[in-house]
């Protein structure tokens, strides 16, 4: 008898965001076109190229854990516990299956950076007796899995992923095969960043990676031909994921089914994509095809979509590939980079967030300050204003440095 196939679905959200503090400030911030990228304010920029990042605002761990527990985590991985807390309190999942029954999958791209940086500069001014014996836990990149995993008793496997900036995507993607597979009932998910730092920024710009604007307004220009560069932000973003005859037997909200997920490589240079886009094409062609999409209905792309001459070019080339050149001139396309910034290894989960949230109300949101279309970048980009339209499937791109490219698909249920 042929094994049933499971269905994974999404029964809670949360996000801590340069736009919101919550999904919904986020949502409202997104739909209405409202960017969080000003001036930095974590350091002095006196001496940098960069000065603008999408820092998060207002945000107080003490909301989610005890001061001791602030103390000796670094804010990734508070970003990432907060909206862990958030997408669990909405699901109720917790205490409805064993806990060896839920995972934990969480991405972070860098992991610990501000830890690193404080602790080498003590160790370069006060001696190594000074260096914080919470060092190491605070700054490698599996604790923000293994704190949400002691918070919420998960038992199952409490794993990162660590895919530059697909890792947020990748998470997801590895939990819906854990759960699709049997190996899990429910898991938490997403992804966190923090690293707006000294170092983290002198090494993104030193790439030139990152935009040189003075301008909030003319800074993250995804598909924009002014484009030069992108937006470093930071924050996190969870959601929960259930087999859909368990959420569908206790009642829960369900916001939408993950579909499909695709998951390739490029192979072919530590930070630039493909010239041929073949590698983030096939990731997408993934997803749409374990989604079982015909090509008929609207399609929403989230794309990866960071603002960079290299990025935007090559994608809109993947989305044609992987549409069809007709299908991916009626499909909408938005960059919501151009509002939160380049969130790293959170960017992925926020934008999965984004895409249940389009399916949900009809709303696609815009990609802002698109002023000036560059003619290699040719599709419907929802420019500056958010547009309505009755999504059939929605997919969120992630392409990671390394050639780490990821897609997820997502459908009403």
């Amino acid at each position: 008898m042929e094994a049933r196939i499971r269905r994974v679905v999404v029964t809670g959200m949360g996000a801590v965001t340069p736009v919101g503090l919550s999904v919904e400030e986020t949502w409202q911030h997104l739909t209405a076109g409202v960017h969080g990228i000003a001036p930095i304010t974590a350091f002095d920029t006196e001496n940098y190229k960069a000065k603008l990042a999408a820092e998060v605002k207002g945000f107080d761990p003490r909301k989610y854990m005890d001061k001791a527990e602030t103390l000796r985590s670094d804010l990734y991985a508070q970003f990432a516990l907060a909206s862990a807390c958030q997408a669990v309190e909405e699901s109720g999942v917790i205490g409805t299956l064993p806990p060896e029954r839920v995972a934990v999958y969480f991405g972070s791209g860098i992991g610990g950076l501000r830890t690193i940086s404080t602790e080498f500069d003590k160790l370069r001014t006060r001696g190594p007796n000074r260096v914080s014996p919470f060092f190491v836990p605070m700054m490698i990149p599996n604790m923000a899995a293994g704190t949400i995993a002691i918070r919420f008793n998960c038992q199952n496997a409490a794993m990162p992923s660590v895919t530059a900036c697909a890792s947020g995507s990748n998470a997801i993607g590895e939990a819906l095969r854990a759960i699709r597979h049997g190996y899990a009932d429910a898991a938490i998910t997403g992804g966190a960043e923090a690293s707006i730092t000294e170092i983290g920024v002198a090494g993104f710009v030193n790439m030139q990676a990152l935009s040189v604007s003075e301008d909030p307004d003319a800074a993250s220009l995804p598909f924009d031909k002014r484009r030069a560069g992108f937006v470093i932000g930071e924050g996190g973003a969870a959601l929960v994921l259930e087999e859909y005859e368990h959420a569908k037997a206790r009642g829960a909200k369900i916001y939408g089914e993950v579909c499909g997920y695709g998951s390739t490589c490029d192979a072919y240079h530590m930070t630039a994509p493909r010239p041929d886009a073949v590698g983030g094409a096939r990731a997408m062609q993934q997803a749409l095809e374990e989604a079982g999409f015909d090509g008929n209905g609207t399609v929403y792309v989230n794309a990866h979509g960071t603002g960079t001459p290299m990025n935007d070019s090559t994608e809109t080339t993947a989305i044609k590939m992987a549409l069809g050149e007709e299908n991916a001139r009626r499909a909408l396309v938005s960059s919501t980079k151009s509002m939160t910034g380049h969130m790293l290894g959170a960017a992925g989960a926020i934008e999965a967030i984004v895409c249940l949230k389009a399916l949900g109300t009809g709303i696609v949101p815009p990609t802002i300050n698109l002023r000036e279309p560059d003619p290699a970048c040719d599709l419907n980009y929802v420019p500056n204003e958010a547009a309505r339209a009755n999504i059939d499937i929605a997919i969120s791109n992630s392409l990671g440095f390394g050639g780490h490219n990821a897609c997820l698909a997502f459908r009403r249920v």
